[in-house]
């Protein structure tokens, strides 16, 4: 199917539009040259002028010198090189940042995402959307935990937020140029793509597509990781934490209500009084435990606060190897030098 949609596309379609790939690495040295040989391989059938960005999210393996070789022998490959780990979202708000195409496609380096649904992405934004996001239809190479804990994020997600998040999507998609300058115009460092880019608006459509294992390597994304994106997600599109604390505050003071108004009963209409070391401390605790967790919640929300108030820039870029047009050489289609 995918083979044919490259046919079904041609380079009329096109006509003077450019197409930039996105694709931020961490400690990716294994997977990086079959990465880009299928993406390489998908864009020359389909004829459309391109780049590709990498972005090195400070790789601690041989990230570096593969990326670099990469860029050396295709001139359709640039490299951004950041100073150090600044983490996912940030890696590809670096390649949105920095790349020039009519439309970009965010893509992970791990092949999970097969380069070959990109001409039903491009055909997509051909007919006119703007945003094209990559709905997984399945998940191979994924466990059942995964695949649980994913599904429930995207529906308690879409219930306590005010912005719809389509369910069982990634960062695989195509933005057109006027949502990457919309994103590029949201400074926010608790970074949520998905979120953000649903909240922009514009037309938005899905293509269906199955998700592969990884091809080497191991996932970037271990449970705490995906924790901390999850709380990231909520806590920068939905106050409902807040308003929980709220609700949970008051039948705390009510479940109190209730037992102080039993208590006095009991003094003075029977004979069974409430005494006893155990019922004070079940009381303290508990009234202890409400009251942290509703100043946990709070500081959340304050520290991010504290860190917008900050200001520091949302990444550093140490090294660029920009794409280069070789002098008295043989290149064949597609920038792949001869030598």
């Amino acid at each position: 199917m995918v083979s044919g949609d490259i046919r079904s596309l041609s380079e009329r379609d096109y006509r003077d539009r450019r197409l930039s790939i996105v694709v931020p690495c961490f400690n990716e040295e294994a997977v990086l040259a079959e990465t880009h040989k299928r993406l390489t391989s998908v864009l020359l059938q389909l004829g459309i002028e391109y780049e590709i960005v990498y972005v090195d999210d400070g790789s601690r393996d041989n990230t570096r010198a593969v990326l670099r070789e990469i860029h050396i022998a295709d001139t359709h490959a640039r490299v951004l090189r950041l100073s150090r780990n600044f983490g996912h979202q940030f890696a590809i708000t670096a390649g949105i940042d920095n790349c020039v195409g009519d439309a970009v496609i965010l893509i992970d380096a791990d092949l999970q995402d097969p380069p070959e649904v990109i001409p039903s992405l491009i055909r997509k934004w051909l007919e006119g959307y703007h945003v094209v996001y990559a709905a997984r239809q399945q998940r191979a190479g994924e466990s059942s935990f995964k695949r649980w804990t994913a599904a429930l994020f995207y529906r308690v997600m879409n219930g306590v937020s005010d912005t719809p998040i389509p369910l069982d999507t990634g960062d695989f998609r195509l933005m057109d140029r006027t949502v990457v300058e919309s994103v590029r115009a949201m400074p926010e460092r608790d970074r949520f793509l998905r979120g953000m880019i649903s909240w922009i608006g514009f037309r938005q459509t899905a293509v269906l597509y199955r998700r592969d294992a990884r091809f080497a390597g191991e996932s970037k994304y271990p449970l705490w990781k995906m924790v901390r994106f999850a709380s990231d997600g909520i806590l920068s599109f939905s106050i409902a934490p807040l308003r929980l604390a709220i609700w949970v505050g008051f039948s705390a003071s009510l479940i109190a209500l209730l037992v102080m108004a039993w208590a006095i009963y009991s003094r003075l209409f029977t004979n069974h009084w409430v005494t006893g070391w155990t019922t004070l401390m079940i009381s303290v605790l508990f009234v202890g435990g409400v009251q942290l967790i509703c100043l946990g919640i709070i500081g959340e929300y304050i520290g991010r606060i504290y860190g917008e108030a900050k200001g520091r820039p949302l990444y550093i870029i140490e090294e660029r190897l920009e794409a280069v047009q070789y002098e008295n050489r043989a290149v064949a289609p597609g920038g792949s030098r001869r030598g």
